[in-house]
């Protein structure tokens, strides 16, 4: 069943392995609203221009889609600028600002959970593949998670390191003497 049939409200993203679909909101797209945020920290400069046009496209596999939004960023690094365009289709009709924010969202899920549990604790490297283990070794991973951010590590990396090797640092996540 899809999101359309079961009445839901969706917000995706368009890549370049839709060559059809990513056509033609490049060729359709007239700017309709615009929001603009220039961002200071971590060494760089993050300028993030969100626009959306409504329109209806009529793509058999999106009868539904509203609205087109449209994200250019530009990210000054020290030595060079990179910049992007990417684009989103919704069924929803809102601000630009609306937008950027459920965009915005989605990232900081992305960098909070998926990135970390990556990255950090291999879940992608992981050989393990037999049911049940892969879906057992998942709630282990978000327990951890879940254990340093409620102790009060913000840095998930450093708080793997300080628990791997010591029953001490583990067991005061688990408030144990």
């Amino acid at each position: 069943m899809s999101i359309i049939e079961t009445g839901n409200h969706y917000l995706a993203a368009v890549k370049g392995n839709q060559p059809k679909l990513y056509q033609a909101i490049q060729e359709q797209f007239v700017q309709n609203d615009s929001w603009e945020n220039i961002f200071l920290g971590h060494g760089r400069i993050e300028k993030r221009q969100v626009s959306t046009a409504y329109i209806e496209l009529n793509l058999s596999p999106w009868p539904t889609v509203k609205t087109i939004i449209k994200v250019e960023s530009e990210r000054q690094l020290k030595y060079k600028t990179e910049s992007s365009v990417r684009y989103y289709i919704s069924d929803l009709t809102e601000s630009a600002f609306e937008f950027y924010q459920r965009i915005r969202g989605y990232w900081g899920v992305e960098n909070k959970v998926h990135y970390v549990r990556d990255v950090t604790q291999g879940e992608d490297k992981s050989r393990i593949r037999t049911k049940p283990l892969p879906q057992i070794l998942a709630i282990a991973r978000n327990l951890a998670l879940n254990l340093y951010r409620d102790a009060g590590f913000d840095n998930m990396a450093q708080a793997q390191r300080k628990c791997q090797f010591s029953l001490k640092h583990i067991a005061s996540l688990f408030r144990m003497k």
